[in-house]
């Protein structure tokens, strides 16, 4: 229930496609047709539909709870069964067995393997329980925005699929380096600059820019933020197959070890980071590759016992997640103007430098 109580995670969308003529009318019905079935029963691996936000067990969007403001908030269920790998390896091993017996051969060829396998999967999947999951969705249809709140790239494919399939939608993930995301200017200019992973190169420049000024960082000279880097940073080098990658965790994010990585070309792919902005206070874990926030701690400022409605409280909730992420997207944009700069290599490289020479 992270979009409602506690910490939350979640990787942020763009929400792509036309827009649905008296799209309140065709949301609801869309939700509720494909809102989460019962199991069948039947050798199902996986089954997925939409439910209430606040209550799991509601599938029938009765009094339309799902809109709150300009914001469409429900969960979508993932009931999957699994079978032991253990399990099936061995009722197959003593089904091939029976085979040979009964139908006298000597060996088992891959198509009566393969359908051996495949019988025995099925009365084990039938058997089995399956185990759910609940994801976590906050969807701005003006600002064609998403916040989902699973992470896991088998997660966010399935979430795909049926959001696509129940609303005629195509979710593309958002990243502030995204041509569609910037001007024309800066899309040709970013795009002649090969071999650059601007998530990491961001939170790199981040570290520096936060230790310049002791955590503060302008926006303008009436308007700063202040965030500082805590408890756990991952710096790495190269991607894939070829990555190399160091961790620093502890009260001081500053470790040396840390430090010696970024003198010998490493960029930071993750870090703990605190940020103030005016009087609210947030903390969360910033994955830099995809511009995720992870388990994003809110400021202590809602209180369970005023006598607010339901509804401004979950405004007032849904205004605080927001605000970290478009602090972040804001910082983002303030370090693209002076990569894309010439004030890049003339002043701001040779700072760092000097920056890194101190540590």
């Amino acid at each position: 229930m992270g979009f409602l109580k506690g910490t939350i995670t979640f990787a942020p969308f763009r929400v792509i496609g036309e827009d649905q003529a008296g799209f309140n009318n065709f949301f609801d019905e869309q939700i509720k047709k494909f809102a989460f079935p019962d199991f069948t029963g039947e050798a199902e691996e996986k089954i997925a539909g939409w439910t209430d936000i606040a209550d799991h067990l509601d599938r029938d969007f009765a009094e339309a709870k799902y809109a709150v403001g300009g914001y469409l908030l429900f969960s979508l269920r993932m009931d999957r069964k699994a079978a032991p790998p253990s399990l099936l390896k061995i009722r197959c091993l003593e089904a091939e067995r029976d085979a040979l017996k009964e139908r006298n051969i000597k060996r088992i060829n891959r198509a009566l393997r393969d359908e051996i396998k495949e019988r025995i999967l099925h009365d084990l999947l039938k058997k089995s329980q399956p185990i759910p999951s609940f994801y976590d969705i906050c969807w701005n249809p003006l600002g064609k925005r998403l916040f989902f709140s699973g992470l896991a790239d088998k997660v966010v494919d399935d979430f795909h699929g049926i959001f696509k399939e129940t609303f005629n939608f195509t979710l593309q993930p958002f990243y502030p380096w995204d041509p569609a995301c910037l001007s024309a200017g800066q899309s040709a200019k970013l795009q002649s600059l090969e071999g650059v992973l601007w998530g990491r190169d961001f939170l790199t420049w981040l570290w520096y820019k936060s230790e310049e000024r002791n955590g503060s960082i302008a926006f303008s000279p009436q308007e700063e933020v202040e965030l500082v880097f805590t408890r756990r940073i991952v710096l790495a080098s190269g991607d894939g197959d070829y990555a190399e990658q160091i961790v620093c965790q502890g009260l001081h994010a500053g470790l040396l070890e840390g430090k010696e990585a970024l003198r010998q070309g490493k960029k930071i792919k993750e870090a703990r980071v605190r940020l103030a902005v005016d009087a609210d206070v947030f903390e969360f874990t910033f994955k830099a590759d995809r511009f995720h926030l992870q388990s994003l701690k809110l400021p202590e400022t809602l209180d369970d016992e005023d006598d607010r409605d339901a509804d401004g409280k979950t405004l007032e909730r849904l205004y605080l997640i927001e605000r970290p992420f478009k602090t972040m997207e804001r910082l983002f944009g303030l370090y693209l103007d002076l990569r894309l700069s010439p004030q890049w290599d003339a002043d701001e490289t040779p700072r760092m430098n000097k920056w890194l020479e101190r540590l």
